[in-house]
This record gives structure tokens, sequence and C-alpha cells, in this order.
């Protein structure tokens, strides 16, 4: 897929104000310093597309954006790390849970994961309650460029094992990343094309 245009279209906390459109969209979400702003610019081929800073945690609303005017890209807060009080961490989980929970326009969740460090908990628990609650999600590695190939593939590995000896009979898609280095955005954009015709074809059928 190439990215020809690229549009903000609204930031809020309300599942009800998003967008009310029936275009598909995408969700990518994960620790609050997980490099998320930098993948999404560099999947767009924009620089400041998703806004990116040195304090983890500048992301703090739903963020819709249109890409070649037919699906969403939503930029969701990251949890975990974030320097936010505990009452605005709430807010955060509960706009978070309300989003997946009742954003029917949602067709996969992109669960990002620094690939330098090995299972943490809060990601595990994340992508358990995904599981349980039916949301069709990949793992997105970023940060590869920080590690040798044989580091990257002892991580992932790490995961693959952590992930099916606990609650998953079946592994979900799996992206190595690196935004520095250009790494893995086409096979992510290349995925979200095959669902966008999937989610056409269903479209279809319901008419």
């Amino acid at each position: 897929m190439k990215i020809k245009s690229t549009a903000f279209v609204i930031s809020n906390t309300e599942v009800s104000k998003c967008p009310n459109s029936p275009l598909p969209e995408y969700a990518f979400i994960g620790r609050s310093n997980v490099g998320k702003s930098s993948l999404i610019n560099a999947i767009t081929q924009r620089k400041d597309l998703a806004k990116t800073s040195s304090r983890p945690g500048k992301t703090q609303l739903i963020n819709h954006f249109l890409i070649n005017e037919n699906w969403h890209l939503v930029d969701l807060p990251g949890y975990g790390y974030a320097k936010v009080s505990k009452s605005k961490k709430k807010v955060f989980q509960k706009f978070i849970t309300q989003y997946f929970k009742k954003r029917e326009q949602l067709v996969s969740a992109f669960l990002l994961i620094d690939i330098r460090h090995e299972p943490q908990a809060i990601d595990l628990g994340f992508m358990e309650w995904l599981g349980q609650n039916a949301i069709p999600f990949s793992i997105v590695f970023t940060k590869s460029d920080k590690l040798s190939d044989k580091g990257i593939a002892k991580n992932v590995a790490d995961y693959k094992t952590q992930l099916l000896a606990s609650v998953w009979e079946e592994l979900p898609p799996i992206f190595v990343t690196s935004a520095a280095r250009q790494i893995g955005g086409e096979e992510i954009l290349e995925y979200i094309d095959a669902l966008n015709q999937m989610y056409a074809e269903e479209m279809k059928k319901s008419f």
C-alpha cells in the first residue's frame, strides 16, 4: 500500500465523538515509551503526523487520522510509564477500554512492544484482556535497530514461548519494526490493505 494522503480528523476522550464513518480503522497502542509516534510517522511517511516528544506519555487523547481517504489510523494513549496522576491514568483506562469495547469500526489493534526487553507483565496482561474481549490484534516489536539479528530472534522467540505457555492456542500476527531504519512499516501496510479488502467484502454482504 502506498500512502497517498494523510489528514488529522479529531481528538477526543469519548467514543461517541469518534468519526461517524463506516471506514475501517486500526488502533496503535503500547507502553508510553515504546516509540509509537515515531513508528506511526515512519509508516505514514510523515515527519509529524503523530506528535513525538522526549517526554513519554504525550499522547493523551483518542486521535483519528484519515489515511488515503479510505481508512482511519487511531493513535491511542500509552500505558504504564507515563508520568501522570493516578486519577488521569484512570481516565485513560476508562476511555481506552470503552473505545475497544464499543468501536464497531475497529478492525484490528496493533500492540507495540519494545523488543529490547524481556516479556513484561503489563503487556502480557493487556494481550490477555484483548483476547478475552475478542478484539483482534497484532504484536508490533519496535526499536529493532537497537539489537543484533540474534538478539531480535531470541527476544521474539521468548515472547512466543511465553504466550504459547499461557492462555494462547494460536499466536497473533507479529511484526518487527524500526522507525529509525524504516523497517517493518511496509509489511504492516500490506497487512492493513489485506484487512481493508476483507472489510469491504463484508460490508458488501451486509447490504
